[in-house]
């Protein structure tokens, strides 16, 4: 096993703990059980915009085996021009049909995707994990998206990536064609790769119509003027995170994400007699918070699930304000979170999914 301590790798030209460094939370995904009402919440309400829609129900032994669970799609989403940033799953389907990946009791987070600068870090990156003694999920790249990946689990059984090569959508609003889905991977890649302009020629001397992708169509009427802007809602999603999740151990998760992904211990707090951590990936004040599980009953957040919210950002405090009040007329059921609890984030409003994730 590798002393993380006194080991040091060549990333990028730099002297590191690890062969790789996580710059920013990249995706984050959950697994929903109303999924209509789901889908509808993070596109017309939040915001989220439709990249690509994944058939599980292919993946199925046979047709009885999901009977009855609703919607076996999964949802890629964006909020900018990222192929996704958030993902939606059937948690019944995927617990029904997943039989390389475990989602533990509670579990109701479908990935946290952490973003690395390069191939050589996520390849290198899941033999470091490996030789830790760490789980490999699964390696290799992800169709749609594009993404080359590395997946492993944290002690709680929440399932992180580290991921670099995010397909990109442009002016046009279209993901890549189903037709270029052939460079996926199931496993390691070996390096060096070609580039992606390669893998673009060559889709196009094959004949591919780079407009044969999806393209998605945001809803509603565009009268809100935000900030001199156009939009469907009156704020605009700029950027993703944090994360905050109660632990079994909050001592133990936060060394599991010092040791292992390198983030750095911001604060700890106490609320109640609860002990929390907060943890940086670069120069905000935390990408993740962690909570012990016995908070979960005070604050009145679900009671199967390790999620106590995801966040987002928006462009402005007046979008903040105007956004409070969209979810608030649409029904949204707003709920309070002691700001003691978010330490390092100066406004914000809390709002529950038709599942109860916050």
């Amino acid at each position: 096993m590798i002393d993380t301590q006194t080991a040091t790798y060549d990333v990028g030209g730099v002297r590191l703990e690890r062969p790789f460094r996580v710059r920013r939370l990249g995706h984050f995904g959950f697994n929903c059980i109303e999924m209509e009402a789901c889908l509808e919440f993070y596109t017309k309400l939040v915001g989220f915009r439709i990249s690509d829609k994944l058939d599980l129900s292919k993946r199925a032994d046979s047709p009885e085996q999901i009977a009855g669970m609703g919607d076996p799609s999964g949802y890629f989403m964006r909020h900018g021009t990222e192929h996704h940033s958030f993902v939606l799953f059937n948690k019944r389907v995927r617990e029904a049909i997943d039989k390389n990946r475990r989602f533990a009791p509670g579990v109701t987070i479908n990935q946290m995707s952490w973003h690395v600068g390069s191939l050589e870090e996520v390849v290198h990156g899941n033999s470091w994990v490996s030789e830790q003694g760490l789980e490999i999920q699964r390696s290799g790249r992800d169709m749609p998206g594009s993404n080359w990946h590395c997946y492993f689990y944290d002690p709680d059984g929440h399932t992180n990536e580290l991921f670099y090569g995010m397909e990109q959508i442009g002016w046009e609003g279209r993901s890549k064609p189903f037709a270029m889905h052939d460079r996926g991977f199931r496993q390691t890649p070996e390096l060096p790769q070609p580039s992606e302009e390669d893998e673009v020629d060559s889709a196009l001397a094959r004949g591919v119509a780079p407009e044969s992708g999806y393209r998605y169509h945001d809803v509603g009427p565009r009268d809100y003027d935000v900030e001199g802007v156009l939009l469907p809602r009156p704020f605009k999603l700029t950027k993703m995170g944090p994360i905050s999740m109660f632990v079994a151990d909050v001592d133990a998760s936060a060394a599991f994400y010092q040791r292992y992904l390198g983030f750095e211990l911001t604060e700890i707090t106490s609320w109640n007699g609860h002990r929390a951590a907060f943890l940086r990936a670069n120069t905000e004040h935390h990408s993740m918070a962690l909570y012990p599980l016995a908070l979960r009953a005070e604050l009145g957040l679900r009671a199967d699930s390790t999620i106590m919210s995801f966040g987002v950002s928006v462009g402005s405090y007046r979008q903040l304000v105007n956004a409070r009040s969209f979810f608030v007329e649409r029904g949204a059921r707003i709920i309070d979170i002691p700001n003691e609890l978010h330490p390092g984030i100066d406004y914000a409003f809390h709002v529950l999914d038709p599942d109860g994730h916050c």
